[in-house]
């Protein structure tokens, strides 16, 4: 027997001050959620969980990114179907003017209301969304995904000679039956225009919404990746913290026992 070293008091503290440090860290991922609670639980997972992180990050701008383009396209679209029935009513406008039983003074009437309505094409063609032009030659590149590739949409152009040729007052004009039927060819040319315009935006908006749902279920699969690397699963946290709780009673209830070993000395001693 000996006094001084206490060789199973010291091996009763360590265990206990192992078992405390268990409880502690299951304490922790217990009231996180989390089962990297510091980078040494898990430094390779830690690493690929923040990449995902970011990765999921990036997918939401892009997602962001892809919804105000569809919403640039939808406010296109917007002007254009208006824009298609001031082309209809100029056709019709056309045709009318050149009815035999009407007068040069009829004309001007229908002509009046002609160059209006293209006047009103003509102001569509440059209104602008959030600073960037609706119309226009210039291509935008809308980002897909979180690796910041792109692909192209066309800009929609209302000053291409389909448009620019029936607008354009006072060239383009109904005051005449000859005037008239030549607006009227012209006009036909512009709606033919117009149709391919409205079914390419079209075709954007479909690029898009699947792009936009795409984005969505790759982040649904990165964010259940991240998860099973991150979140602790309660119901074996809990199973833990049990047992790490039974071991630090026990563990204090044996030191306590350890440290009276040395006691028994004094027997001898009387």
């Amino acid at each position: 027997m000996v006094i001084n070293t206490n060789i199973q008091a010291q091996a009763a503290a360590s265990n206990l001050s192992a078992s405390q440090t268990m409880l502690a860290k299951s304490l922790n991922r217990l009231s996180s959620g989390s089962k990297i609670v510091s980078p040494s639980d898990d430094a390779a997972g830690l690493a690929v969980s923040m990449r995902l992180d970011a990765q999921i990050k990036r997918l939401d701008a892009a997602k962001s990114n892809v919804g105000n383009a569809t919403s640039f396209t939808q406010t296109q679209d917007g002007y254009l179907q208006k824009i298609g029935k001031a082309l209809d009513r100029m056709s019709e406008l056309s045709i009318l003017s050149q009815d035999v039983t009407k007068s040069n003074s009829d004309r001007a009437l229908y002509d009046s209301e002609f160059a209006q309505l293209a006047a009103y094409i003509t102001n569509a063609a440059g209104k602008d969304f959030n600073g960037v032009s609706l119309f226009s030659s210039a291509s935008l590149n809308v980002t897909i995904d979180s690796e910041g590739n792109t692909f192209n949409m066309a800009g929609v152009d209302l000053s291409v000679a389909a448009y620019t040729t029936t607008t354009n007052t006072p060239t383009s004009n109904i005051a005449t039956t000859t005037a008239a039927a030549t607006a009227l060819t012209n006009v036909k040319a512009a709606i033919t225009q117009l149709a391919q315009d409205r079914a390419l935006l079209g075709a954007f908006q479909t690029r898009l919404n699947y792009t936009s749902e795409q984005l969505v279920v790759t982040k649904e699969n990165l964010s259940a990746s991240t998860s099973r690397i991150k979140d602790v699963d309660i119901a074996e946290e809990t199973t833990e913290y049990a047992r790490y709780n039974i071991l630090v009673q026990s563990g204090t209830a044996m030191l306590a026992q350890a440290n009276q070993l040395p006691q028994s000395v004094l027997r001898l001693l009387q």
